[in-house]
């Protein structure tokens, strides 16, 4: 359950990065060849941390993204 309040634009950034590492996870589990991310994907989340203001701000977006979205517990 999300515990912080972000602005739309930093939910769409969270958003995309969550797309794009999974599709990194996926294309690393594919067997056939080296992983291959779509150049969508990656301009998504580029796109979308410009358009927050998070671009070139790692640790806010971090942050965000660990309010956001916690790790579960063991």
């Amino acid at each position: 359950m999300p515990t912080a309040v972000l602005t739309d634009r930093e939910r769409t950034a969270v958003q995309a990065y969550l797309r794009l590492l999974h599709t990194v996870r996926a294309a690393f589990d594919l067997e056939d060849g080296p992983p291959l991310v779509p150049p969508a994907v990656l301009a998504e989340a580029e796109q979308a941390l410009e358009r927050a203001g998070l671009t070139g701000n790692e640790e806010v977006f971090f942050r965000l993204l660990e309010n956001w979205c916690p790790e579960p517990s063991p």
